[in-house]
């Protein structure tokens, strides 16, 4: 690797590793409002739903393959299961499908 390619590798690190740690140092010690607080937990779950939606449309397996996932994935959402359970459930909704329908 060439200086240019480090130097631009380091600067990257940088201008990521800020913007996380500045809110961790500037509310240091205090709590958010409630409000707040149940925003940012729904966050996951809403940019879950927007990278499942768009590919429930665009499955190669058809529409009822993204259905399935979806329908899964919604339902494991609103039982309030972690994100990673959501998606699991997601994938193994969908593979079920593929081998009793596919």
């Amino acid at each position: 690797m060439n200086e240019s390619m480090i130097l631009l590798i380091l600067a990257m690190g940088i201008v990521t590793y800020i913007p996380r740690v500045v809110p961790f140092l500037v509310f240091r010690g205090s709590v958010l409002p409630v409000f707040w607080q149940n925003v940012l937990k729904n966050v996951p779950y809403a940019i879950l739903g927007a990278l499942i939606v768009p590919a429930v449309f665009m499955t190669e397996g058809g529409f009822a393959f993204g259905a399935a996932g979806a329908a899964a994935a919604f339902a494991a959402a609103y039982l309030g299961w972690n994100v990673i359970f959501v998606v699991l459930c997601s994938i193994l909704a969908v593979m079920g499908y593929g081998f009793f329908f596919g």
